[in-house]
Order: C-alpha cells, then sequence, then structure tokens
C-alpha cells in the first residue's frame, strides 16, 4: 500500500511518516519505486498454527479404507496436539500427480492457514520443501504429524514414473504395458539376485 494510506491507517500525518521513511525509523518494511511513490509492506498476518486442514490422500481406488484410516489417525492427532479442524480434503491419486485438483485448490486457498498431512509424501512425493517455502513466504505452514517416510505406495509411484518415461518415448497407447514390462524385469533381477545370495 501507498505510505499515505498506510499514514492515514495508522492516524498519523504523511509528513511524518515520510520522516520515519527517511530516517530509516519506519516500523514496517517499505520500498521507493522508480516513480517516487513509497509502498510500504504490512507484516502478514501470523499463522493461526492451532487451525487446521486435514490433506489425506492414497495412490488408487482399493485403498479407499486405507484413505478412513488416515483421516481417523489425523483427527485424533489433531485433537491430541489442541489442535481446532476447519477443513477435510480427501484425494485419490499419485503421490508425483502434478494435477492433483483438490490439492491444488486447497494450496491455492489463503483461509487454508495449515495444513496437516500424515506424512510428506501424503502432499508429494517429491518437491515438499519447495510447497512447504512457498506456503511460508505467505504466512502459511504445514505440519507432518508422523516424519518417518510411508513406503506402500512406493512400488506404485515407480510404475507411474517408469509409464510417464514410457509414455514419452514410445507413446501413451503401449506406456502402461512397457511400464509392466519394465517393473518385472526389475522385480526378476531382484529375485534373482537373492538366488544367487542364498547359494
Amino acid at each position: 500500500m501507498k505510505l499515505s494510506v498506510w499514514a492515514k491507517e495508522q492516524g498519523i500525518s504523511y509528513q511524518t511518516a515520510w520522516r520515519w521513511y527517511k530516517a530509516g525509523k519506519l516500523p514496517v518494511p517499505a520500498e521507493q519505486m522508480p516513480s517516487g511513490a513509497i509502498i510500504v509492506h504490512p507484516p502478514r498476518e501470523p499463522v493461526t498454527s492451532d487451525v487446521v486442514t486435514i490433506y489425506a490422500r492414497v495412490s488408487s481406488r482399493d485403498q479407499r479404507d486405507d484413505l478412513a484410516r488416515q483421516v481417523e489417525r489425523l483427527a485424533s492427532y489433531a485433537s491430541a496436539k489442541g489442535l481446532v479442524l476447519t477443513g477435510l480434503v480427501e484425494e485419490i491419486g499419485s503421490g508425483l500427480n502434478g494435477g492433483r485438483r483438490k490439492l491444488i485448490r486447497l494450496l491455492s486457498d489463503d483461509k487454508a492457514r495449515t495444513i496437516l498431512v500424515e506424512h510428506r509424501d501424503r502432499l508429494t512425493r517429491f518437491g515438499f520443501e519447495f510447497i512447504e517455502a512457498a506456503m511460508m513466504s505467505q504466512g502459511r505452514s504445514i505440519i507432518v504429524a508422523d516424519e518417518t517416510e510411508d513406503t506402500k505406495d512406493i512400488w506404485a509411484d515407480f510404475i507411474d514414473v517408469v509409464t510417464s518415461m514410457c509414455a514419452s518415448i514410445y507413446g501413451k497407447r503401449t506406456a502402461r504395458n512397457r511400464a509392466k514390462k519394465a517393473v518385472e524385469a526389475v522385480s526378476d533381477s531382484e529375485d534373482q539376485a537373492g538366488l544367487q545370495d542364498g547359494a
């Protein structure tokens, strides 16, 4: 906002605010634009850490029961920590999928000040730190209930990565079959290595 608007909100004259700015005594960050106008950057509202929105995710529809249990665990965690639930978002989709609509909507909603997830990879398989940094820059935060890694969906995510690579190389039609063959080849190699170790 302009320095004049900020000064009016504070109940002081523009001249006083201008003098404070010139003396480096303005209590909020401000900068002078090339046009000469002084723009004040009021501090963001502090994060209300006791108000949270739950985000729960599983990779496939056959894990719906796991999704319900995940929500129950998060609700119990919130209750034990004295957190107030203001919303719940449940989603089915790969942790590698950057187009999850419900997550995008949640991240775009500045009313969701704090997001509660069970594990980091429930939010995203890669790039958690980028999302967290972007939210922090908005005065928002993420609470991870359990910092240990959840490995249940790693094979599903691996298949998604291989499928995506095969689609880039061979086209979408045969990508899933080629990905399946690649995963089977990796599994067979691991089995053979296990047999050789046991010999």
